[in-house]
């Protein structure tokens, strides 16, 4: 007799259980091979409803896998999303305890910050750029509830497209001057004070921008509005690095008010 594969409830609660337990389940598409990108942002919902139940509250949207860097770190092709909630917001400077994660990694990423309410709908370029009040730069702290980041693109997209923490500063006002500069504007990720990582705004769909706009019009195909004051977070400018306890990690940027952490030994 064939053994009943999981439902995606159920998957859903062996991802949870993993990142409260932070012991580490096996790729979601190994405990079900037929398991689609529907099924996987329907299991990606199920937990984000659960924590939204429990008093959370949706502060903001991530964009992950739009550089080409991080397409071929995890073998996909296509980026995802996830929903940022109050309780994985870090307001640098701050200090960070990498234990209560899995396998944590950083990434330095762009993040803009919504100044109205945008309805569901699809937006241009130009339209995007009238809805945005702040930019930053920021640093993503992924983690995966998967063992040893073995996983696809329906394993990240289930577990909240592997997101764990925002790591945001002060930012900076919006102005068309700045948003013409973001393509060609390098991000640099410093650890202990020298430069491990750095990419440029345009590893990001050419455009950090355009990240921003695939996630509305992503979300405003599924009928979901973005509320005024949401945090968009665009996407990695290069590949993810391993968060070290122990450490002094600063993103920065020509133009842009730097974000340091500490993270706990």
């Amino acid at each position: 007799m064939t053994e009943a594969l999981p439902t995606l409830a159920e998957l859903a609660d062996a991802l949870a259980q993993a990142e409260a337990t932070r012991i580490p389940i096996a790729p979601l598409s190994q405990l079900r091979p037929s398991l689609t990108v529907d099924d996987a942002y329907e299991v990606q919902q199920i937990n984000v409803a659960k924590k939204l139940a429990a008093g959370s509250r949706i502060i903001g949207r991530k964009v992950g896998l739009t550089s080409k860097a991080m397409q071929e770190q995890l073998g996909v092709n296509q980026p995802d999303y996830g929903a940022i909630t109050n309780d994985m917001l870090v307001s640098a400077p701050a200090t960070v305890d990498v234990g209560v994660l899995i396998s944590s990694r950083v990434e330095g990423e762009f993040a803009f910050r919504t100044g109205a309410r945008i309805p569901a709908g699809n937006y241009s370029l130009a339209q995007l750029r009238e809805l945005i009040d702040q930019v930053y730069v920021s640093m993503e702290i992924i983690d995966s509830r998967v063992a040893d980041w073995k996983i696809g693109l329906v394993d990240t997209i289930a577990d909240n497209a592997s997101s764990a923490r925002l790591v945001i500063g002060e930012g900076v006002p919006a102005s068309p001057e700045l948003f013409d500069a973001l393509p060609g504007t390098q991000l640099e990720l410093v650890k202990d004070g020298e430069q491990i990582a750095a990419g440029p705004g345009s590893a990001v769909l050419g455009d950090p921008l355009l990240g921003a706009l695939w996630v509305v019009n992503r979300l405003g195909e599924l009928g979901q509005t973005i509320e005024a004051g949401e945090i968009i977070l665009a996407g990695a400018v290069h590949a993810s690095v391993p968060l070290t306890p122990g450490s002094t990690w600063t993103v920065r940027a020509e133009g842009f008010v730097s974000a340091t952490i500490e993270t706990a030994k």
